[in-house]
Formats: C-alpha cells, structure tokens, sequence
C-alpha cells in the first residue's frame, strides 16, 4: 500500500495507522506533525503546486520502499488554513522489522521539509509573513545523502 494525499480535510491518523497495519508486517512507525503555537502564532496557511507535490512526495515514497524493502508507506499533508493544535502532516511506514521502518519514516519526514513544494505563511496578531526554509531542514535532509 502507497497512499501519497495531499488535502484540505482534516487527517485522521488512527485510519491512516489502520492502513499500514493491514500490511501484516512487525514494524509500523509514524510521525505526526502539528501546528505549533510558539511564538505567538494563530494560523498556518500551506499552499502547495497541485500536480508537482503529490509527484514529489510519490518520488520520495518510492525512493524509501525501494531503499528499505518497505511493506507500506503513507504520507498525507493538509494545505489550506489551519490553527495551533490542527495536525499538518502524517508519515508513516510499515517493514518487517522497526529498523527500517524507523529509518525511512525519519527519512520521508526529513527529505519532504526540503524536497516537496510547499509554501507556509504564519500570522502573528495582525502580522503574516512567509517562512522561510530552515538550514536544519537542510541539514536533516542531506545526512540521507551520505548514507
């Protein structure tokens, strides 16, 4: 099972677990990204490049299957308006042991802060501005590289 989603509808991670867990094999992880309320931040708004990111995103979902023998692998992404607490991202993969799917959930996670088009804009109060990537993003992404 491959599910690659990218919506405006709120995520439900205990179907998308279900999903992977129907795969039959030992080792599931996942990873769950939410809006965080740091800094004073009261809404998120993703846009994205319909087409371009969900083949970025199944680019990636293949590259870790084939990296890591993978059984299963899902990530769905919401877009739109959101607000602290509203979950942003699931990742997820399933393998027949916790090795692999632990490396490649770090890796799917890691490599689409980088390598999927998404643009974010955070308002604080009355203020909105467009962030910028982050060099740990890039960081993160370029230890897959080497290894």
């Amino acid at each position: 099972m491959i599910r690659v989603l990218v919506r405006h509808e709120p995520i439900d991670p205990a179907a998308e677990f279900a999903a992977l867990q129907a795969s039959g094999v030992g080792g599931i992880a996942t990873f769950l990204g939410v809006v965080r309320a740091d800094d004073g931040v009261t809404t998120l708004e993703l846009e994205h490049y319909p087409g371009g990111t969900e083949a970025a995103l199944r680019r990636l979902v293949g590259e870790a299957v084939a990296r890591w023998g993978l059984a299963a692998a899902a990530i769905v992404h919401r877009v739109g308006l959101m607000r602290p607490g509203d979950l942003v991202v699931f990742v997820g993969t399933a393998a027949a042991h916790r090795a692999a799917a632990l490396e490649s959930c770090a890796y799917l996670i890691d490599r689409l802060k980088t390598d999927a088009p998404f643009w974010k804009r955070e308002t604080r109060g009355a203020e909105a501005r467009w962030v910028e990537a982050r060099e740990t993003d890039s960081t993160a992404a370029a230890r897959w590289q080497d290894s």
